[in-house]
């Protein structure tokens, strides 16, 4: 995969430790989930290192009165792409926990592999924040495109999203899709299958969030 200006591919050794745990198949649905919420933590710290709004703010230390940077209220918006970008939310809300929820609902098509819209629901004045877009796998990059031209539609101008496990072929057709949308991925495998499923991969992040097959 070539390299693209608005790509960041972690490289952190316990990110990496907790992608091992992460893709083995005994690992359980309560550990399942527990890590994709402490990777995403992980990652946000990366994601958000630029590009967040930010205010001055008075602080009286013990000592003297300072003054500090702090993140505007109301700035941030979490956009999970369901149903298993539902098992990154509280990775995010960790940090910022009064950020609101846009959900988009996508499903694949079995037999062309591209996603089929069958819900959204935003928060109001969703053009004025910074949007978080959210889903553990970007595999053919199909759902993650259709959730950005979506919130484009709506007017939003600062996108980022992030995935824990990508293949190649997905974060190329993202990152030459929406340019001006930073992608961040914590582990960038090898390709994907004839089934669009990314190997090594982890199996289905959904099924083994929910515990669903």
């Amino acid at each position: 995969m070539k390299n693209y200006d608005n790509v960041t591919i972690f490289s952190h050794p316990l990110i990496n430790h907790k992608i091992a745990i992460l893709r083995d198949e005994k690992t359980s649905m309560k550990e399942f989930r527990e890590l994709v919420e402490e990777i995403t933590t992980l990652m946000t710290f990366e994601c958000l290192k630029e590009g967040v709004p930010t205010t001055e703010k008075e602080v009286k230390t013990p000592l003297e009165t300072c003054t500090q940077y702090v993140v505007k209220d109301d700035s941030i918006v979490i956009v999970p792409i369901l149903r298993a970008g539902l098992g990154m939310v509280n990775g995010i809300h960790v940090l910022f926990p009064s950020a609101k929820v846009g959900h988009i609902g996508l499903c694949r098509n079995e037999e062309t592999l591209e996603p089929m819209e069958y819900y959204c629901k935003l928060p109001k004045d969703i053009e004025e924040k910074l949007v978080l877009v959210i889903d553990p796998m970007l595999a053919t990059g199909g759902s993650a495109c259709d959730a950005i031209d979506k919130l484009k539609q709506h007017g939003c101008k600062n996108i980022k999203f992030m995935a824990v496990i990508g293949a190649p072929e997905g974060v190329s057709r993202v990152a030459e899709a929406h340019p001006d949308v930073h992608i961040f991925v914590s582990t960038l495998d090898r390709c994907l299958n004839e089934h669009g499923y990314i190997l090594p991969g982890l199996g289905d992040a959904g099924d083994r969030l929910f515990g669903t097959k």
